[in-house]
């Protein structure tokens, strides 16, 4: 979605396209009422600018009478006739090619995608074919009654034929972007270009503001050079005032509206790209080029939304590693990930349920995996909540370090306190199982272990095998929880006030070992 205020606002460049979301018959008034008065100014524009041209620029006798009455009879006829035709012919060509775009029920084909983005060359098609029929009608109206004015009417008509068609395609593609953007909205903009690119546009936009009136600067001064003609300087001084104001007022209405045309979809994008810095990835920017603009603007949604799915990649990895080290290894990137570990000193968490099986024989599958969801639930949230990282889930059971991947610096209090909110939580939470749990802090090696091409995150060591015996003794004592003394040491050496709530339990010696293990259990 659009990721800023203005962005929401005017999605396509401009408030007057409206909103992304706006409703189909929003849409088709919208677009009739720009394009029919879009396409009124530009022809009034053409008519000033012939009425300028011929009056004032190029040096001709002034009309006859014949000459007048015959304007006066012809231009308002076929300015009428030309209406009438380009209404219906713009309307038929443009209604049929748009149908589809303003009912959301259809979805188009590429031949009617094809059709919508081809509607700006045909409406300036059309203005292109009127104009030049008005051009010929009045030069040969000319020639026949007064052909001194035949060559400056042709050219003056001429000249506003090129700046209106030019004018045309470029506001009726301005009108239709969130039809171009609908058109394009299920297909990438690769190398192959819809409508006129970023250089052509540029020429044009030049030819209309500065190449047309210099061009008519160039043929007044052939045509005051010739012998016929008694071009005073006066009349010359006229000319250049009224070319150079030509110049300086369209000039810079064109070029402006050229660097909004260009600038609006880089706009978009940036715009976009700060949302991507932020951490919004729910962003995408709406294609409604079909140029080089448009191939900035799919690209962007292109890697947007493979963004989106690393970052799920990404989650899910982190789900079954841990955050921790799904982060070091995207850090280290694959080809940079050795197998084996580094010596460290941790400690370790391990619980185990009580009296698992017999209850998954009693109960139907569904009770007992919503059972061990609930357990399972509590451990890594308490394991989360204290630093630590849940390296594996063993069937019931569950192995949790603390110190490793990333130092810890009191990994031994968060993991007794890690236990003590743990014992607490399941004795409420799911009081239909016991569960006991082992702490033990000593040397682990962490690291990567088994192939290059399927491995894991785990720890192996002496602590790791005393956490799993102190979980089966922790079953058989009141609160079902057992660490190692050297843990309560370790928290006490650290500073931390978790070891006031530790007791001496005794000792024992473990399975496997042969010296004897100071025991502890939280005080009552």
């Amino acid at each position: 979605m659009p990721t800023t205020t203005a962005a929401r606002r005017s999605p396509f460049g401009s408030r007057l396209l409206g909103p992304r979301d706006q409703s189909p018959r929003g849409l088709r008034i919208r677009i009739q009422l720009l394009l029919t008065f879009l396409l009124i100014i530009t022809n009034v524009i053409g008519v000033v600018l012939v009425f300028a041209i011929s009056i004032w620029v190029i040096p001709s006798p002034p009309p006859t009478d014949a000459m007048v009455v015959a304007l006066a009879i012809a231009v308002p006829v076929y300015v009428a006739v030309a209406v009438a035709v380009g209404t219906a012919w713009g309307t038929t060509t443009s209604l049929g090619a748009l149908r589809w775009a303003t009912d959301p029920t259809v979805d188009p084909d590429r031949t009617q995608r094809e059709r919508a983005l081809r509607v700006p060359f045909w409406l300036t098609t059309m203005q292109l074919v009127l104009w030049t029929t008005g051009t010929v009608l009045f030069t040969v109206l000319s020639v026949v009654l007064q052909p001194s004015r035949a060559l400056g009417t042709g050219l003056t008509v001429g000249i506003t034929t090129v700046i209106v068609a030019g004018v045309a395609y470029l506001l009726t593609e301005f009108a239709l972007r969130p039809v171009a953007a609908r058109a394009l909205s299920d297909v990438r903009v690769t190398g192959r270009l819809r409508g006129a690119g970023v250089g052509p546009r540029q020429a044009i936009f030049w030819w209309l503001g500065t190449g047309a009136p210099t061009v008519g600067l160039l043929i007044t001064a052939i045509l005051a050079l010739t012998p016929r003609n008694d071009a005073t300087l006066n009349q010359l001084a006229v000319v250049t005032i009224v070319v150079c104001g030509v110049v300086l007022v369209f000039g810079f209405l064109l070029t402006d509206l050229n660097a909004r045309s260009v600038v609006a979809p880089i706009i978009s994008v940036r715009d976009a790209m700060r949302a991507v810095e932020r951490g919004d990835l729910d962003t995408d920017v709406v294609v409604y080029d079909g140029t080089e603009l448009g191939q900035l603007q799919s690209g962007f949604n292109d890697m947007v939304s493979g963004l989106q799915e690393r970052e799920q990649i990404r989650d899910l990895f982190g789900r079954h590693v841990g955050q921790e080290v799904a982060a070091a290894a995207a850090a280290l990137g694959a080809g940079e990930i050795e197998l084996g570990g580094e010596t460290r000193t941790c400690s370790v968490l391990f619980v185990d349920l009580v009296g698992s099986t017999t209850y998954a024989t009693e109960h139907g599958p569904t009770q007992v995996v919503a059972v061990l969801n609930r357990f399972f639930g509590v451990v890594v949230d308490e394991v989360d909540r204290h630093h630590g990282l849940v390296n594996k889930f063993i069937g019931d059971a569950v192995l949790a370090i603390f110190g490793a991947p990333v130092e810890h610096a009191d990994h031994a209090s968060a993991a007794l306190e890690a236990a003590r909110a743990m014992a607490a939580r399941l004795a409420v939470e799911v009081p239909e199982v016991g569960a006991g749990i082992g702490v033990a802090t000593g040397q682990v090696v962490a690291g990567n272990v088994g192939h290059e091409q399927r491995y894991e995150y785990t720890v192996i060591g002496d602590a790791v095998n005393s956490a799993a015996r102190l979980t089966d003794l922790a079953k058989d004592v009141p609160g079902c929880v057992l660490a190692a003394w050297d843990s309560v040491e370790a928290a006490r050496a650290d500073g931390s006030p978790e070891a006031e709530h530790w007791v001496e339990h005794g000792e024992t010696t473990l399975r496997g070992r042969t010296t004897t293990t100071r025991l502890a259990v939280p005080r009552l």
